[in-house]
């Protein structure tokens, strides 16, 4: 396999993939920004894009009216589009930061001490200016929404300022990632109706309980390293319970899902989704060795699916909607 050459290290970054197409795309001095980013591990932007096409998709569906025009009960693609390109830039602006908050702390763990920061790949001057860039292609994405829309985005940041500390004072860091990782369960809903209403709030709700789930499958992998320096995650704090809270916490996410989607009135379709991604979550808590660092980091991916099955029922409910009249 190729492998990635970078100052001051021989060999690929520890947690990055050798020979992904973004190391043939960029010149080698670009490296180490995208390593920051994480553009060669997407998985982290699909998981942020979720709740906001989730939330996006149920308010096009929402008290949906049989018959109505299928443009009016499907997301607006421009929203789709905008959501994505904020997912991309926020989720690099969010990984940047942590990796200037936690230069430290990733010098002392074998998965991270490779990157960027913490190896000189780059300095903290590059780094900041490298996130005020990305931050920057995000409020461009929120500019082109109402309002309300651009008051929620800016809400957001107090909770992603928060979050690389959390792992210092908290066995809970994985809630902070949930308030951040689940904020466009609101963004989507507030951009169509530019105000919000209990269903929202519900799948965020239902989003932060998944989050914590997925994440605690992530934290597995560093938790010998964790527990040697001092970080507190859920998934050294639930240790060998973790399979019970994961159905706690995955069952809850459902359920919240579930009164969301009644409270808006989706089609019933759209709870074929929910079911097909329960079934996917129920696979994960069966199969799951926790001391198997490869196998959490499947399946711990693998939420990306999730996603898609629940969105997917949303968008079949709005078409059985605009369908139904004619059966």
């Amino acid at each position: 396999m190729e492998q990635i050459q970078t100052k001051g290290i021989r060999g690929r970054v520890a947690d990055a993939p050798s020979g992904h197409w973004v190391y043939r795309a960029l010149p080698r001095w670009l490296w180490p920004y995208a390593q920051l980013a994480r553009w060669d591990r997407p998985i982290g932007w699909w998981l942020l894009l979720w709740p906001c096409w989730w939330s996006a998709a149920l308010a096009a569906s929402a008290y949906a009216i049989p018959g109505e025009p299928l443009a009016t009960l499907l997301p607006p693609a421009s929203h789709l589009l905008y959501f994505l390109i904020g997912a991309i830039a926020m989720r690099g602006a969010g990984c940047t930061y942590n990796d200037l908050v936690d230069q430290n702390i990733d010098s002392e763990v074998e998965r991270t001490r490779s990157r960027p920061l913490p190896s000189g790949q780059v300095s903290r001057k590059q780094a900041w200016a490298f996130l005020v860039l990305q931050a920057l292609a995000g409020l461009a994405v929120l500019l082109q929404f109402g309002s309300f829309a651009i008051l929620l985005g800016i809400l957001s940041l107090a909770v992603v300022a928060i979050y690389p500390f959390a792992k210092r004072f908290t066995n809970w860091p994985q809630f902070f990632l949930g308030l951040a990782f689940s904020w466009g369960a609101l963004m989507g809903w507030a951009a169509q109706f530019d105000d919000l209403d209990l269903a929202p709030v519900l799948l965020y709700f239902g989003s932060i309980l998944w989050v914590i789930g997925y994440d605690t499958l992530y934290a597995h992998q560093d938790k010998e390293d964790d527990a040697l320096i001092g970080v507190r995650s859920t998934a050294l704090l639930f240790g060998q319970n973790t399979k019970q809270w994961l159905i706690g916490l995955y069952g809850g996410a459902l359920l919240f899902f579930a009164v969301a989607f009644a409270n808006a009135e989706v089609p019933m379709p759209a709870l074929a989704g929910l079911v097909a991604a329960g079934a996917h979550m129920a696979r994960q808590i069966r199969i799951l060795d926790i001391d198997n660092p490869d196998q959490c980091l499947r399946l711990f991916k693998s939420n990306s699916t999730v996603g898609w099955l629940i969105f997917l029922g949303l968008l079949g409910g709005g078409v059985w909607a605009y369908i139904s009249p004619n059966f």
